[in-house]
């Protein structure tokens, strides 16, 4: 795949999350509102904001260039703990693009790996502990599962999206450990994470996405970086 159809892949990934937290905004406000303030959608809202902010900036740079800024942007904003965690996640993407990641199966799991080990080093958090940790470690853990089988990129992004989901929803029974919610103890239980049940919106948007906008003859072990 050319690297202006991975470019324009991006662009249409992000679009579509924001598109997918927009519309779930209400949802994810009531989420935060069992054991927050309420809040989180709206900081979502504004994360998004931000990351259209840096799709409004770019000339056609490149994917690294494009994933950096919003990984600049998103570290900037005032939107709680949301904005550092985005931000160190997109810094990771940029990370893997840099290193020659493309968009096909093989390129996005270790691009989301790398996101995942930049957002290791920000948060201690594990699956488990009531944080967007418990939708992205499955979803990287689908990705890489769906590459080794051979899947192309609109299937490991729609099995990434699906793990992601389940591992939102699971979250309505653990208790948790960071953020305000942890002082509730067993009270924490009842609603899903909202910061788990946002990235994993934010994928399936990726997924949408790509579905849309690959074509079946693409090759999924071609680099395209």
């Amino acid at each position: 795949m050319a690297q202006d159809k991975s470019y324009q892949a991006w662009l249409d990934m992000l679009n579509a999350a924001q598109a997918q937290i927009a519309d779930n905004e209400e949802q994810l406000g009531a989420l935060d509102a069992h054991a927050g303030d309420g809040d989180h959608g709206a900081s979502m809202n504004r994360a998004m904001g931000a990351v259209q902010e840096a799709i409004a900036g770019m000339q056609g740079e490149g994917v690294e260039e494009l994933l950096k800024k919003v990984s600049g942007n998103l570290l900037r904003i005032d939107a709680g703990a949301i904005g550092p965690l985005l931000g160190t996640l997109f810094r990771g993407l940029a990370k893997g693009a840099a290193e020659g990641k493309g968009l096909n199966a093989g390129g996005l799991a270790d691009m989301f790996r790398a996101g995942l080990d930049a957002l290791r080093g920000q948060t201690k958090a594990q699956p488990g502990d009531k944080t967007l940790m418990d939708a992205l470690v499955p979803a990287v853990e689908a990705m890489e599962g769906a590459a080794a089988s051979g899947a192309n990129a609109r299937s490991t992004l729609a099995q990434a999206a699906d793990a992601a989901a389940a591992g939102a929803a699971a979250t309505t029974d653990q208790v948790a450990k960071y953020g305000r919610a942890r002082n509730l103890g067993e009270q924490s239980k009842g609603a899903a994470d909202p910061g788990a049940t946002s990235l994993s919106l934010m994928l399936r948007g990726f997924a949408d996405a790509v579905r849309d906008l690959l074509d079946d003859d693409d090759d999924p072990e071609t680099p395209n970086a």
